[in-house]
């Protein structure tokens, strides 16, 4: 399969880059659109986004060369050649998260509700990116016999892009639907993180190209270090009441709701 779509001026537009910023595109209309409607200026979003984008594709390399240390000490200025490939979820989640939080400080927003409104776009984002993996014949897993396998260089194996793909989309579903149901601002985002984690636990085994940190594989330890620190980060979060907090806006909207519905019959009746 040819990775390259085009050319554009001598220079070769791959699929995986496409897959990507569509990706990001998509997730940037429907962060906008969620925004909007819980009362954030477009603007505001817009500012969020263009900080949050590359500060998460900047770590998400930074978090791969990490791991790659014994390659890339040898090779400096292959650093930062992001179209050799080589980025990393975890490392966008931790840049992105760092990006967003300056946004809001300095523009005074609400980091905790705008980072549950992220989660949803976000895992939708990384189950269309996981095609990208298709594309280039990576992220596969060890050999199969499962008729669902694909073939890689001669070999039917584990189509694990795609089983991660399935799990974000099953993800983003119980986001989407739950998202109402937050007892704290910050919650939501947590939720993501442990459920996205538990697949990435599972799937991280099959994979054949894990980052590694000796015997272990890096993946399924922050996964298994995630779903921890969420349970925990919610239990005492709620167990110090910080549910109100999303109360009164939950009470606030309800009441503005109301207001509308009254001033509605009101002007019938005029």
């Amino acid at each position: 399969m040819n990775r390259y779509a085009f050319e554009i001026f001598g220079i070769q537009i791959a699929w995986y880059g496409i897959i990507i910023a569509s990706a990001m595109f998509i997730g940037a209309l429907i962060l906008m659109k969620v925004g909007k409607k819980h009362g954030y200026k477009e603007d505001d979003i817009l500012d969020l986004v263009l900080v949050v984008l590359p500060s998460a594709i900047l770590f998400a390399r930074l978090y791969y060369v990490a791991f790659e240390w014994s390659y890339y000490s040898q090779h400096l200025d292959h650093i930062f050649a992001f179209r050799e490939g080589g980025l990393a979820i975890h490392g966008g989640i931790i840049g992105g998260l760092l990006g967003g939080y300056i946004v809001c400080k300095v523009k005074k927003l609400n980091f905790g509700d705008l980072a549950d409104m992220i989660a949803m776009p976000l895992i939708l984002g990384q189950a269309i990116g996981r095609w990208g993996n298709f594309i280039n014949q990576e992220a596969h897993g060890g050999p199969t016999d499962l008729p669902w396998g694909i073939m890689v260089d001669g070999v039917k194996v584990h189509p694990t892009f795609l089983y991660e793909s399935i799990w974000n989309v099953i993800v983003f579903g119980i986001l989407v639907f739950t998202f109402k149901k937050r007892k704290f601002y910050g919650e939501h985002f947590v939720k993501y993180l442990m459920l996205y984690s538990v697949g990435r636990f599972v799937v991280e085994g099959l994979r054949t190209d894990s980052l590694m940190l000796g015997p272990l594989r890096i993946a399924q330890v922050v996964s298994l270090a995630a779903i921890l620190l969420g349970a925990i980060f919610i239990f005492v979060a709620r167990k110090n009441g910080w549910w109100k907090i999303a109360e009164v806006k939950i009470q606030a909207d309800a009441a503005n709701s109301e207001i509308g519905i009254i001033e509605s019959e009101n002007n019938d009746k005029k």
